[in-house]
């Protein structure tokens, strides 16, 4: 795992010490190398900070070129099954001098052009300068593992792989992009392609863009929402869980390629203790797992991953953290969340990550069950309202749909709350109220994602409005495209794909890069292996939940290698006691960031609406802890990077 940067200008010469300050910037991503690499005649820079995981000797040292340097490659991530590939080319004519998956990369693109990225199987974030047809190109994989980030303004084109790199070009502009905010306090965070800078994007999942004579092209290869459109898998249940669980045998096997020590995060839940399980089934060496405990029951999981762990006989290690420990995160957060971040559940990643670092190299995380096999609980009060629904004719259906077009959030919130108190008086009186009930339908048939955006937002547009201290324009789309080109018949599949494009990359997977890398740890995914993406997503719905059980089909695979007693339990997310913190030993941080001197300074927000929020905090009222969270990291992170 390492961080990349580069400089490119169509009329200045690079500055080899500005470049190297940006790489530097970078050092917690690659403490073991440095690298730096001028085109002076094209005036292209790169640059590259290594964490070595394979071929650790000095062959592996980047940015790398072809025999004939006119190619280059600066480079984060795996490329899992580099040795096939490496010995495709080799058929090929091609000779090797190291055992580096970064030379297979050189070569293959010398190969096969762009159109090599459709063979690697891996997580990436890849530049590569090719001098001969003075393109740039910079590539993310599919799923998002890896974040890349651009800034272009007049003939500046600057990439890395954190916002922080970027800060260190003299060039680059702090303007902040106000159209962001709304979406990151709305989700707490903030959803590619946008940033919270003008001029400056990430890199898509799945994407490439091409920069060339100071113009980029984007390019899309590979999209989940293809797989959600295709036919779904036929085949009984017993047939299919066959399948599913060797393509995740495979899967996980390839994450475990590497020449340092790698471990697992074991939480004790369905998905972490199925990568352990199948893993330490099918190697002939203990797996290392680590867990992170919390002395509040509430939020404590580790007895539950040390069961798993004592089962499976891995050599387990936990840590409990204290309040205090787990509070001296927070102001070291804007430095690892260089852009406004508000899951919480970053503090006790970082800490886990803390904690493997100390034996390990890699670790494994057991992130995307959820996305892919319908796990959150969200999803099952969605599909319990959703499946009343369908128990009336089609024909009302369709008669609704044509009627109402646009219901707003607020009314979908009221349907979504009052449905399940309304639907029996309903059906006793068809006839007579069959409009109103076709409304009821409408609103939640038709907007799901109105729905599906309630579960997400801790802030409602008319509150926005009225905390920001100007307008601000403010597009909702984060979630437009899943339920827009996904059949909305198969709501399931519309809600999986928004937040696996969505939630996950620019959530979770952001979480965990920046938290892990912070501590030099590289993570690997290996639940969103592509190949396994595109199977899942054609696995009938009916076999994700079924009989009021979510991720059904992944439990049938698990049950066959842990006790069901082990794991099967309500689910806890990954989450830090927030509210308390936030009305006890936070509350200097919250007095001083969001009091209103200090908001009224910035002129962001809305004095008197910050206080009144905070107030009811305090004084016993009912209200969301991230609100005042996601406030009170952006304003910390304001504070660390633009003033």
């Amino acid at each position: 795992m390492c961080g990349i940067v580069g400089v490119c200008s169509c009329n200045n010469k690079v500055d080899r010490n500005v470049l190297i300050s940006m790489r530097d910037a970078l050092s917690h991503r690659g403490p073991d190398d440095k690298g730096e690499y001028i085109d002076e005649k094209n005036n292209i820079g790169l640059g590259h900070r290594r964490l070595s995981i394979l071929d650790v000797s000095t062959l592996g040292h980047q940015p790398m070129s072809n025999d004939k340097g006119t190619i280059w490659v600066t480079y984060n991530g795996e490329i899992y099954n580099f040795k096939e590939i490496r010995q495709e080319l080799i058929h090929k004519g091609y000779s090797f001098k190291s055992n580096s998956d970064t030379e297979v990369l050189v070569k293959a693109y010398e190969q096969w052009g762009i159109e090599c990225i459709h063979k690697f199987i891996g997580m990436f974030a890849i530049a590569i300068w090719d001098s001969r047809e003075k393109k740039l190109y910079l590539i993310r994989d599919r799923a998002g593992v890896k974040p890349l980030y651009y800034y272009h303004k007049n003939d500046l084109f600057l990439f890395a792989s954190e916002l922080k790199a970027l800060h260190k070009h003299p060039g680059f502009s702090k303007e902040l992009d106000y159209s962001a905010l709304p979406t990151y306090l709305m989700y707490g965070f903030i959803s590619s392609p946008k940033t919270i800078f003008q001029n400056t994007k990430s890199v898509r999942p799945g994407h490439y863009i091409c920069f060339t004579n100071n113009k980029i092209e984007e390019v899309k290869y590979w999209d989940i929402i293809d797989y959600y459109q295709q036919d779904k898998l036929k085949g009984s249940e017993d047939e299919i869980s066959e399948q599913l669980e060797q393509i995740l045998i495979d899967s996980f096997k390839y994450r475990l390629v590497s020449d340092v020590p790698v471990g697992i995060f074991l939480s004790g839940g369905v998905d972490s203790s199925l990568v352990t399980a199948l893993l330490q089934k099918n190697v002939n060496t203990q797996l290392k797992t680590f867990s992170i405990g919390f002395y509040e029951d509430k939020y404590n999981e580790a007895h539950h991953a040390k069961r798993v762990a004592d089962y499976l006989g891995t050599d387990h290690t936990e840590y409990y953290i204290s309040q205090q420990e787990a509070l001296g995160v927070v102001e070291k957060l804007p430095d690892i969340y260089d852009e406004p971040f508000g899951d919480n559940s970053g503090i006790p990643t970082y800490l886990v990550s803390k904690l493997a670092r100390q034996d390990v190299t890699v670790a494994l995380s057991a992130d995307g069950g959820d996305e892919m096999f319908f796990g959150y609980n969200r999803y099952k009060k969605a599909a319990y309202y959703y499946d009343r629904l369908n128990q009336y004719p089609t024909i009302i259906k369709n008669l609704i749909q044509k009627t109402i077009s646009n219901i707003s959030p607020d009314t979908a919130e009221w349907f979504y709350r009052h449905l399940k108190f309304l639907l029996p008086e309903i059906r006793g009186v068809w006839d007579k109220y069959s409009n109103f009930q076709a409304m009821i339908k409408e609103g939640i048939n038709r907007n799901l994602k109105n729905i599906h955006k309630i579960t997400h937002a801790k802030w409602r547009d008319n509150e926005l409005d009225t905390l920001f201290n100007d307008s601000i324009p403010f597009t909702d789309d984060v979630f437009d495209e899943s339920f827009n080109r996904i059949d909305n018949e198969d709501y399931m599949s519309q809600m999986l794909a928004a937040d696996f494009k969505t939630y996950m990359c620019d959530d979770i997977l952001t979480k965990v890069d920046r938290a892990s890398m912070s501590v030099s740890l590289e993570i690997r995914e290996p639940l969103l292996d592509h190949r396994l993406l595109e199977f899942t997503a054609r696995i009938p719905s009916s076999l994700k939940y079924k009989n009021g059980e979510t991720k059904y089909i992944l439990k049938k695979v698990l049950g066959k290698y842990i006790p069901r007693d082990l794991w099967d339990r309500p689910k806890r997310g990954f989450t830090s006691p927030v509210f308390c913190w936030l009305r006890g030993d936070l509350k200097p941080l919250v007095s001083h960031y969001l009091g209103e001197e200090k908001i009224k300074q910035d002129g962001i927000f809305c004095p008197k609406i910050t206080k009144l929020w905070v107030d009811k905090l305090y004084n016993g009222y009912s209200v969301k802890a991230e609100r005042i969270w996601y406030l009170l990291m952006f304003q910390m992170w304001k504070e660390r990077w633009v003033e």
